[in-house]
């Protein structure tokens, strides 16, 4: 019986050290800025002039068009569900003002005020743009997470998790694969 109980807490303790090896307390200052500011005001980030789409009208294409539009990662991720290899994205490391959208359809997705570092290999996010995704439960071993996709194009994206930093406590964990930046100094 000690032993089923010592195995039980081995496999439970990579679950409560989780959030210190993620440094989601490492997240930037905000200011007096709320959640609902950066929401609300999330097109000042935009650079003048910059073409992204501004409808959540879904976007229906086939397989085919989808191949021919996106790359085989791309596709991967945004179609098939895949995920990237944790640290392979560049936009791990974008700091510029701008907006990031969906590498399939052009929705804006998130700011740059909306991210920060976890730690975990992939941009990550503490909210999203109101409207751009939905979400739907996913199992997953022994557990359920909530996966999200774009409401434009339907392409997967990741996962939110509730172990992000304050003020909303989420982590919208992107494959960056599946996002694409536009600076606000100028089209990316």
């Amino acid at each position: 019986m000690k032993r089923r109980n010592l195995l039980k807490g081995l496999a439970a303790a990579p679950l409560l050290v989780a959030p210190v090896w993620r440094g989601w307390a490492a997240a930037p200052a905000r200011g007096a800025v709320s959640v609902e500011e950066l929401q609300k005001h999330w097109k000042d980030f935009l650079a003048p002039g910059v073409d992204v789409a501004l409808t959540t009208e879904p976007l229906k294409r086939s397989n085919e068009e989808w191949k021919k539009i996106l790359n085989p990662a791309q596709y991967n991720v945004l179609r098939e569900e895949g995920t990237e290899r944790a640290g392979s994205s560049p936009l791990n490391d974008e700091k510029r003002p701008g907006v990031f959208v969906c590498a399939g359809c052009g929705l804006p997705l998130f700011t740059s005020a909306m991210k920060y570092d976890s730690g975990t290999g992939w941009p990550s996010f503490f909210t999203a743009i109101p409207g751009a995704f939905a979400t739907k439960k996913d199992g997953f071993l022994i557990y359920t997470r909530t996966e999200y996709h774009c409401v434009r194009c339907g392409g997967h994206h990741g996962h939110v998790f509730d172990d992000g930093p304050p003020p909303t406590g989420q982590r919208w964990c992107n494959n960056g694969v599946a996002l694409r930046f536009i600076p606000k100094a100028g089209k990316a």
